[in-house]
């Protein structure tokens, strides 16, 4: 069981910028990519949800950044409340969240509410050669409406659990060096995901046009 069962319990014994760390920035699409646990509570994931995230879509991480026990600072998804995360996932139509299992083989499992944007995810990683297992129950289903990633607009949004073997693949190793150097398989994974979102931020940007325009 998490030792924090809420950012404002976490928070009490934790210090922002010693022990964890925030990084986010808004962007246009309508769309949020997410890292709950990044740094080094499931590592790799900051970095492939930045990737996902670009330029365009807003991204969202808490790291932990601790020498050591980075794992109690594991808040399960549906008790999140930063309240800067929060604040993205109330102005965003679609979550995507990335997470890290422990499991050895390199699998990529699919959860969450939102079964069209799940299957093109799931079909344009499976074109790039990525293995996808489809979860509706516990651990990986992703099926809570208190999830975070369902808390969006839709109400309905995708949980990603990449596997500890699949991430070492995509990076040198997961250490915090070796992290910042990516494979070819980070830039096929990140873009395949990338491409799966495409019809979903032009559906955004036709129903929600800039301040200014007809």
């Amino acid at each position: 069981m998490d030792p924090y069962t809420s950012f404002k319990k976490l928070k009490q014994s934790e210090r922002r910028d010693t022990d964890y760390h925030i990084e986010r920035r808004i962007g246009s699409s309508g769309i949020a990519i997410l890292s709950i646990h990044g740094g080094e509570i499931e590592p790799g994931t900051t970095r492939i949800a930045d990737a996902i995230a670009g330029a365009g879509h807003s991204f969202y991480s808490f790291e932990g950044i601790k020498s050591g026990g980075n794992l109690a600072l594991h808040i399960t998804s549906t008790c999140f409340d930063e309240p800067s995360a929060m604040e993205i996932v109330c102005q965003s139509d679609i979550i995507v969240s990335i997470h890290g299992s422990a499991r050895k083989e390199p699998v990529v499992h699919l959860g969450g509410l939102d079964v069209e944007l799940k299957n093109r995810i799931r079909d344009k990683l499976r074109d790039a050669g990525f293995q996808i297992t489809e979860c509706s129950g516990p651990p990986f289903g992703g099926a809570d409406h208190a999830n975070i990633c369902n808390l969006c607009g839709r109400g309905m949004g995708v949980q990603m659990e990449i596997s500890r073997g699949l991430r070492s693949l995509m990076f040198r190793d997961l250490t915090p060096e070796g992290r910042k150097h990516q494979t070819k398989l980070f830039a096929e994974f990140t873009q395949a995901v990338r491409e799966a979102l495409e019809p979903f931020a032009a559906i955004y940007a036709e129903t929600h046009p800039l301040d200014g325009t007809d």
